[in-house]
């Protein structure tokens, strides 16, 4: 039987289990990425391991989430990346030189290499061949010192594209389509692989733009083939010798296919406060629009700045729009220079950004009240803009490039065509931003640098055999990352100070969550559906800890969020009847007795007031281990 590229990949790097779906697999793992939010946590998480040197062919560490500096946290907190990488063999991508995702397929990126981040949206390297996942960042210290990463063998789903796109429709807008069909949910546990003629019609940043919003769907991973258009790339890049072919077989097996007429799609927004609620953007066109978004590491490659130069070009935006430009890299942005797109962009009134994440992550250029924000970026959920009631769009450069020239949602086809984007052959390669660590005999003697905002790693607990403890919470279907934990100008600077970031643990929801928490002691919260989608921020299961919470019982969970929980020794439970949900009323005493044989046998009793629920589980039987040691960290230790 035939294999996909993802299959092909994975039994290359097999190095424990069996690749039958569902079944627990272990990877070797060749690169890695952290960037400033989670890496933090994930090199202090590394240090704990006492390994002197990273294990990987290449990992880097990248700031780009929280570049502003307006206290001391951040520097110190970047100042102690920046040493850690030295010491420890770790390549560091400085403030400004660009988000993560985008500089490493430009720079670092390898087909048919694998690639864990903690960073959800890691899957953009599945671009140029990459298999790259989105893991928590303790399984991203393991990874460095040599470890394998652990997964269920993913199911896979085939996206067959046909035609090609028409003028003023997007790679934004297959990925939307993908979202409209398979919903937010669709992905969880497989690998999508995209095929079919339409994909020679795509270049990699297109193909990139896709992979990276795939982490809205749940996907473990998203996946191109290495082709000619992808041996193009790295050539511009000066990086032709990392090029291979790669391709599916022809009698490659799929669990799911879908196929997408890239010739009959229109423009596409998804609406707040879901990446999947979606509708086409002529239906939209009555609605006033306040601010445009352009950039994020889903849409701020050189092509997307030069397409929305060229729309804008000797035009002046709405009066009542606020427009922000945010150039994916230091190369896009000095290449926008050389070209004169930054000037147009600066003429027609835009505001330019530093080369990060920026509004994305809630860092700046916030909506006002109420106000209707269009955004190239791959989140809309609720509060995620730093605006609570802020309505966030999530759309093409080409149609926020029209909404910001006429301050309404506007179809971008019925806007004069500007043409296909002349790319340059080479680009301008410059990787000053780019530390080298010290050799291994420099790094004997360098010193590690931490600010008086680090603190210590939370105390993790061996899994009791009872729990008892009250319903601290009870929540429903499709809770993010960003409701347990959010981000932000005001709570980014503390992500390595776990006890001030619990303050704001669950926030979004239910403000008194942390004071009841932790009067409490211990906690167990209930969830609905793919609880803990959206981000691999792994503080939100090390805030909870930091908290008592001692489990979560949930109709289902993301992947990440779940591994997360159980590296923190927090034990994910899941109703063998989801209507048992209902039965559940917050403030309840709970409780769980004989864990230890229940975890055995993959199931478990809650008693609440009397009545009994049944309770099942979907873990490995080294995910059990880790429980009943206390986690990742002193599972590892232990072995």
């Amino acid at each position: 039987m035939g294999q996909t590229i993802a299959e092909k990949i994975i039994a290359a790097h097999l190095v424990s289990g069996e690749m039958k779906t569902g079944e627990e697999i272990g990877i070797r793992i060749d690169q890695t990425l952290t960037q400033d939010a989670t890496g933090t946590m994930a090199y202090l998480e590394f240090e704990s391991m006492g390994i002197p040197r990273v294990k990987t062919e290449r990992s880097v560490a990248y700031v780009d989430h929280n570049t502003l500096q307006s206290g001391f946290e951040n520097a110190d907190d970047h100042r102690y990346i920046q040493s850690v990488c030295a010491k420890h063999g770790i390549y560091y991508s400085r403030p400004g030189n660009g988000i993560c995702h985008q500089v490493h397929y430009e720079r670092f990126g390898i087909p048919g290499k694998t690639l864990i981040g903690s960073d959800s949206h890691t899957p953009t390297g599945g671009g140029i061949g990459m298999l790259a996942i989105g893991a928590g960042g303790m399984d991203v210290a393991v990874a460095m010192g040599g470890g394998a990463y652990y997964i269920p063998m993913p199911r896979m789903i085939r996206v067959t594209l046909t035609g090609e796109l028409r003028p003023n429709v997007s790679a934004k807008d297959i990925i939307l389509e993908v979202l409209r069909i398979l919903t937010v949910k669709g992905g969880v546990g497989a690998i999508v692989e995209y095929a079919g003629e339409g994909v020679k019609t795509l270049t990699v940043p297109q193909r990139c733009t896709i992979t990276n919003m795939g982490a809205e769907l749940g996907a473990t991973s998203s996946i191109f083939p290495s082709d000619e258009m992808t041996r193009a790339f790295l050539k511009a890049e000066g990086r032709e010798e990392d090029w291979v072919p790669l391709s599916s077989d022809a009698d490659a097996t799929y669990a799911q296919e879908i196929e997408i007429n890239l010739s009959e799609l229109e423009p596409l927004a998804a609406c707040p406060h879901s990446p999947d609620n979606i509708k086409a953007v002529k239906e939209l066109t009555d609605i006033k629009v306040d601010q445009v978004c352009i950039g994020s590491c889903t849409n701020s490659s050189l092509s997307d700045m030069l397409k929305v130069a060229a729309m804008l070009k000797g035009k002046k935006i709405a009066d009542g729009v606020s427009l922000s430009i945010s150039p994916g890299s230091r190369q896009v942005f000095s290449m926008m220079a050389e070209c004169g797109a930054l000037t147009d962009l600066i003429d027609a009134g835009a505001r330019v950004l530093e080369c990060a994440c920026g509004p994305c992550i809630g860092m700046g250029f916030s909506p006002n009240s109420g106000g209707v924000s269009l955004r190239t970026f791959n989140r809309n959920f609720l509060g995620r803009s730093g605006t609570k009631d802020g309505q966030v769009y999530l759309v093409s450069p080409e149609t926020a490039a029209a909404a910001a020239l006429t301050g309404y949602f506007t179809d971008p086809m019925t806007l004069e065509d500007t043409g296909a984007i002349e790319m340059p052959e080479a680009f301008r390669i410059n990787d000053s931003g780019v530390l080298a660590p010290l050799d291994e005999e420099a790094a004997k003697t360098a010193e590690v640098l931490k600010g008086p905002n680090i603190k210590p790693f939370p105390n993790t607990h061996p899994l009791e055999d009872e729990i008892k403890a009250e319903l601290i919470l009870k929540v429903g279907d499709n809770i993010t990352t960003d409701h347990i934990m959010p981000a932000g100008a005001k709570i980014l600077p503390y992500r390595s100070n776990i006890p001030y970031l619990s303050k704001f643990c669950f926030a979004v929801v239910d403000e008194s969550f942390a004071e009841r928490a932790e009067a409490a002691g211990s906690g167990i919260i209930v969830g609905g559906s793919n609880y803990g989608q959206g981000s691999s921020r792994e503080h939100a299961a090390l805030v909870p800890l930091h908290l008592g919470i001692r489990a979560v019982v949930a109709k289902s969970f993301a992947r990440i969020h779940a591994a997360n929980l159980v590296n923190a020794g927090i034990l994910p439970l899941i109703f063998a009847d989801p209507d048992d949900y209902d039965k559940l009323e917050q403030g309840a005493t709970l409780e769980i007795k004989d864990v230890h044989k229940g975890l055995k046998e993959d199931k478990l009793v809650l008693l609440a007031n009397g009545v009994e629920i049944p309770l099942r589980m979907e873990l490995a039987e080294r995910q059990k281990e880790m429980l009943l040691a206390g986690g990742l960290l002193k599972y590892t230790a232990s072995k």
